[in-house]
Protein backbone atom coordinates (compact mmCIF):
# COMPACT_ATOMS: atom_id res chain seq x y z
CA UNK A 1 0.00 0.00 0.00
CA UNK A 2 2.82 2.42 0.96
CA UNK A 3 4.26 1.94 -2.64
CA UNK A 4 1.39 2.74 -4.35
CA UNK A 5 0.64 5.92 -2.96
CA UNK A 6 4.40 6.87 -3.53
CA UNK A 7 3.89 6.05 -7.25
CA UNK A 8 0.56 7.72 -7.13
CA UNK A 9 2.11 10.45 -5.47
CA UNK A 10 5.41 10.45 -7.98
CA UNK A 11 2.73 9.99 -10.96
CA UNK A 12 1.07 13.12 -9.93
CA UNK A 13 3.76 15.30 -9.32
CA UNK A 14 5.97 14.66 -12.71
CA UNK A 15 2.17 15.47 -14.46
CA UNK A 16 2.16 18.80 -13.00
CA UNK A 17 5.61 19.84 -13.27
CA UNK A 18 4.97 18.71 -16.98
CA UNK A 19 2.24 20.69 -18.05
CA UNK A 20 4.14 23.66 -18.18
CA UNK A 21 6.31 22.17 -20.63
CA UNK A 22 5.63 22.65 -24.26
CA UNK A 23 7.53 22.15 -27.61
CA UNK A 24 8.82 24.85 -29.90
CA UNK A 25 6.32 24.02 -32.67
CA UNK A 26 3.56 24.29 -30.01
CA UNK A 27 4.35 27.45 -28.44
CA UNK A 28 5.33 28.74 -32.25
CA UNK A 29 1.16 28.15 -32.82
CA UNK A 30 -0.26 29.32 -29.56
CA UNK A 31 1.33 32.57 -30.36
CA UNK A 32 0.84 32.84 -34.12
CA UNK A 33 -2.83 32.17 -33.05
CA UNK A 34 -2.70 35.11 -30.46
CA UNK A 35 -2.04 37.24 -33.62
CA UNK A 36 -3.63 38.83 -36.15
CA UNK A 37 -2.67 39.51 -39.74
CA UNK A 38 -2.43 43.09 -40.06
CA UNK A 39 -3.16 43.21 -44.20
CA UNK A 40 -6.42 43.91 -43.09
CA UNK A 41 -7.87 40.83 -43.62
CA UNK A 42 -8.86 40.15 -39.62
CA UNK A 43 -7.52 37.21 -39.52
CA UNK A 44 -5.41 35.12 -37.36
CA UNK A 45 -2.14 34.99 -38.08
CA UNK A 46 -1.26 31.62 -39.10
CA UNK A 47 -4.63 31.37 -40.38
CA UNK A 48 -4.57 34.08 -42.78
CA UNK A 49 -6.04 32.75 -46.30
CA UNK A 50 -4.45 35.19 -48.72
CA UNK A 51 -2.25 33.67 -51.37
CA UNK A 52 1.27 35.76 -51.69
CA UNK A 53 0.27 37.62 -48.23
CA UNK A 54 3.23 39.41 -47.96
CA UNK A 55 2.03 40.99 -44.15
CA UNK A 56 1.63 37.35 -42.94
CA UNK A 57 5.34 36.02 -44.14
CA UNK A 58 6.85 38.34 -42.97
CA UNK A 59 4.93 38.60 -39.50
CA UNK A 60 5.58 34.98 -39.31
CA UNK A 61 9.63 35.31 -40.17
CA UNK A 62 9.71 38.01 -37.41
CA UNK A 63 7.83 35.58 -34.74
CA UNK A 64 10.14 32.57 -35.60
CA UNK A 65 13.02 34.95 -35.25
CA UNK A 66 11.50 36.14 -31.82
CA UNK A 67 11.20 32.12 -30.54
CA UNK A 68 14.92 31.59 -31.57
CA UNK A 69 15.92 34.38 -30.03
CA UNK A 70 14.70 33.04 -26.36
CA UNK A 71 12.34 35.99 -26.00
CA UNK A 72 9.26 35.24 -23.11
CA UNK A 73 5.71 35.66 -24.40
CA UNK A 74 5.32 39.14 -23.10
CA UNK A 75 8.28 39.78 -24.68
CA UNK A 76 7.11 38.79 -28.33
CA UNK A 77 4.14 40.50 -28.08
CA UNK A 78 5.72 43.78 -27.04
CA UNK A 79 8.03 43.09 -29.44
CA UNK A 80 4.67 43.43 -32.24
CA UNK A 81 3.28 45.89 -30.63
CA UNK A 82 5.93 48.36 -31.46
CA UNK A 83 6.51 46.78 -34.68
CA UNK A 84 2.76 46.74 -36.14
CA UNK A 85 0.99 48.34 -33.50
CA UNK A 86 -1.74 46.94 -30.92
CA UNK A 87 -3.77 45.83 -34.04
CA UNK A 88 -1.94 42.71 -34.20
CA UNK A 89 -3.10 41.28 -30.99
CA UNK A 90 -6.12 39.27 -31.27
CA UNK A 91 -7.04 39.46 -27.59
CA UNK A 92 -6.00 42.43 -25.48
CA UNK A 93 -2.77 41.79 -23.21
CA UNK A 94 -3.93 41.70 -19.49
CA UNK A 95 -3.25 44.70 -17.44
CA UNK A 96 -3.07 48.57 -17.00
CA UNK A 97 -5.63 50.31 -19.52
CA UNK A 98 -6.24 47.08 -21.56
CA UNK A 99 -8.62 46.01 -18.73
CA UNK A 100 -11.25 48.18 -19.95
CA UNK A 101 -11.81 45.72 -22.87
CA UNK A 102 -12.23 42.79 -21.08
CA UNK A 103 -14.58 44.70 -18.44
CA UNK A 104 -16.08 47.39 -20.31
CA UNK A 105 -18.85 45.72 -22.02
CA UNK A 106 -20.16 43.64 -19.45
CA UNK A 107 -19.78 46.69 -17.00
CA UNK A 108 -21.56 48.76 -19.85
CA UNK A 109 -24.29 46.11 -20.04
CA UNK A 110 -24.96 46.41 -16.05
CA UNK A 111 -25.14 49.91 -16.31
CA UNK A 112 -27.66 49.63 -19.07
CA UNK A 113 -29.79 47.07 -17.09
CA UNK A 114 -29.46 49.33 -14.28
CA UNK A 115 -30.78 53.19 -16.05
CA UNK A 116 -33.70 51.09 -17.31
CA UNK A 117 -35.01 49.60 -14.65
CA UNK A 118 -34.32 53.21 -12.93
CA UNK A 119 -36.13 54.44 -15.83
CA UNK A 120 -39.06 52.26 -15.62
CA UNK A 121 -39.35 52.81 -11.67
CA UNK A 122 -39.80 56.50 -12.62
CA UNK A 123 -42.13 55.39 -15.05
CA UNK A 124 -44.13 53.70 -13.07
CA UNK A 125 -44.57 56.20 -10.95
CA UNK A 126 -45.49 59.27 -12.79
CA UNK A 127 -48.03 57.00 -13.82
CA UNK A 128 -49.27 56.66 -10.61
CA UNK A 129 -49.52 60.08 -9.36
CA UNK A 130 -51.09 60.56 -12.70
CA UNK A 131 -53.80 57.90 -12.85
CA UNK A 132 -54.65 59.17 -9.00
CA UNK A 133 -55.17 62.90 -9.99
CA UNK A 134 -57.53 61.98 -12.78
CA UNK A 135 -61.53 62.75 -11.86
CA UNK A 136 -63.72 59.83 -12.12
CA UNK A 137 -64.90 58.83 -14.93
CA UNK A 138 -68.77 59.33 -15.57
CA UNK A 139 -70.86 56.36 -14.85
CA UNK A 140 -71.86 54.30 -18.29
CA UNK A 141 -75.63 54.31 -18.82
CA UNK A 142 -77.06 50.61 -17.95
CA UNK A 143 -78.79 50.83 -21.35
CA UNK A 144 -77.33 50.64 -25.27
CA UNK A 145 -79.66 53.76 -26.27
CA UNK A 146 -76.58 55.58 -26.61
CA UNK A 147 -74.38 53.06 -28.19
CA UNK A 148 -77.64 51.92 -30.83
CA UNK A 149 -78.23 55.71 -31.44
CA UNK A 150 -73.79 55.94 -32.57
CA UNK A 151 -74.10 53.10 -34.34
CA UNK A 152 -77.44 54.18 -36.35
CA UNK A 153 -75.87 57.77 -37.12
CA UNK A 154 -72.52 56.53 -38.36
CA UNK A 155 -73.59 54.05 -40.77
CA UNK A 156 -72.19 54.74 -44.01
CA UNK A 157 -74.70 54.33 -47.29
CA UNK A 158 -77.40 54.14 -45.49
Amino acid sequence: MYKRSLQLLLIVFVAFTMLGATSPSARFQRLGHDLMCTCGCSEILLECNHVGCTYSTAEIADLRAQLSSGASDAQIFKFFVSKYGPTVLAEPIRGGFDDVAWVGPFAFLLLGVLLILILLRIWQKRHARLLASLPDLPPQPADNSLRDRIRKETRYGE
